[in-house]
C-alpha cells in the first residue's frame, strides 16, 4: 500500500511539474530566427550563467517562471538562452555560439537580455538591437512593463505576398518599338 501511495505521489508530482515547463527556450540561434520570423515576434536573448549566477537564478523564480510571464512570452517574444555554465557540460558549437553572441551584444555581466529582430540572408545573420535588460526587482509585473516599453520599438518585418496555389507568376514583356 505505501509503494502504489509513494508511486501516485511520485506520478502526480511529476505531471504537475511538466506543466508548468510549457515555455519553449530555444538554444540555436538558427531555430530561434527561423521561428521569430515565421511568427513576426522579436527574438528574446536571455544571457544567463544558469549554474553559478545568483542573480540569473533570481530572474528566472521570480520573472521567468511565473504564470504571467509565461503567459506573455509565449504572445510577444521567442525565447532564446545563451547559458555560460561552470559546471554544465556544452557541445563546443553551443559554446562558440554563445561566445560570438557574447560579444557581438557586448554582454558584461549577467543576466542581460537583448530583445533583438534577427535574418538570415545567404549565409549571413544581421541584427537589429531593440532594447536591453536585466534583473528588475519587484517581480513579473514591473519586469514585463520594462519589457513592453522596449517591444513598444519592434516592428515587424513585413510578410512577403503570398500567391494562390496553382498560379504562376507571369512577367509581361512590353513591346518596344524601333
Amino acid at each position: 500500500m505505501k509503494k502504489r501511495f509513494a508511486l501516485l505521489f511520485f506520478l502526480i508530482g511529476l505531471t504537475a511539474t511538466q506543466a508548468q515547463e510549457t515555455l519553449t527556450w530555444h538554444t540555436n540561434l538558427d531555430k530561434a530566427i527561423a521561428v521569430s520570423n515565421e511568427e513576426s515576434k522579436p527574438i528574446f536573448m536571455f544571457f544567463t550563467g544558469s549554474d553559478w549566477c545568483g542573480w540569473c537564478i533570481r530572474l528566472q523564480k521570480e520573472v521567468f517562471k511565473t504564470p504571467e510571464f509565461e503567459t506573455w512570452a509565449k504572445e510577444k517574444v521567442v525565447l532564446l538562452e545563451l547559458d555560460f555554465p561552470r559546471r554544465t557540460p556544452q557541445s563546443d558549437e553551443l559554446r562558440m555560439q554563445n561566445g560570438n553572441l557574447q560579444q557581438f551584444f557586448q554582454v558584461a555581466g549577467y543576466p542581460s537580455i537583448w530583445i533583438t529582430k534577427a535574418q538570415t540572408i545567404d549565409g549571413k545573420t544581421s541584427f537589429e538591437k531593440i532594447g536591453m535588460t536585466g534583473y528588475l526587482a519587484g517581480g513579473p509585473t514591473p519586469w514585463i512593463a520594462n519589457a513592453e516599453t522596449i517591444l513598444a520599438n519592434f516592428i515587424p518585418n513585413p510578410k512577403p505576398e503570398a500567391q494562390p496555389v496553382g498560379k504562376k507568376s507571369v512577367k509581361k514583356k512590353i513591346p518596344t518599338t524601333k
